[in-house]
């Protein structure tokens, strides 16, 4: 067997070629285990996410029980006319008014969570007019009958029918499905955090 002789240059380098292979490995077993065990800390110490409860989201929603979502104002005329004893007074009214519609959480909110599924799903009641103030009213061809004046009853009659033909218009304006739209927008805003979904429904408006 031929036999394999180095000199001294030959074995200094292959010694420190030993010793920096030895090195290279140690370092990467120290890499490998500080890596593992910095994956087992993260699992450790790091938060899991937050679970909702159903004080936290009614605690949310409260902040904003009253939501006014849709305002506008509204202009329309009114007429009054009675008759009595063959006399006839009447007057032509131009309204102008600024309507407030909204949601009133307070009213039949109910709410879910399902924590796996990471979902929270709330009921609410459909929108409606929240505030009404009249800006100006104008009075035109306000006309009494000899036997039948304007008397202060009449006022409190015309006031009732203003109010209730704006309502009546306001409804039928479309605000109320753009207070829908907005209030559940406002809401998916305000839960939709910590990974969570949400999804708004409307139920019926309970008195």
């Amino acid at each position: 067997m031929a036999s394999i002789s180095l000199d001294a240059s030959q074995r200094r380098t292959l010694g420190w070629g030993l010793v920096i292979t030895g090195l290279l490995f140690v370092a990467a077993l120290a890499i490998t285990g500080v890596r593992r065990m910095g994956a087992a800390l993260d699992g450790v110490t790091r938060p899991a996410p937050p679970e909702l409860t159903q004080d936290i989201v009614i605690a949310r929603i409260r902040d904003v029980a009253r939501l006014v979502s849709s305002e506008m104002t509204l202009r329309d005329v009114v007429t009054y006319r009675q008759t009595r004893f063959g006399s006839t007074k009447q007057t032509l009214l131009v309204v102008t008014a600024r309507v407030s519609a909204g949601i009133d959480l307070d009213k039949g909110t109910r709410v879910e969570i399902d924590s796996a599924a990471r979902r929270i799903t709330v009921t609410v009641p459909p929108a409606e007019i929240l505030s009404l103030d009249l800006v100006s009213v104008r009075t035109y061809d306000e006309r009494a009958g000899l036997l039948n004046p304007f008397r202060p009853s009449d006022r409190d009659v015309i006031q009732r029918r203003v109010r209730s033909q704006l309502v009546s218009t306001a409804n039928s304006s479309g605000l109320l499905e753009h207070a829908d739209r907005s209030a559940a927008l406002v809401l998916r805003e305000l839960l939709a955090r910590d990974g969570y979904t949400v999804e708004v429904r409307r139920s019926a408006l309970l008195d």
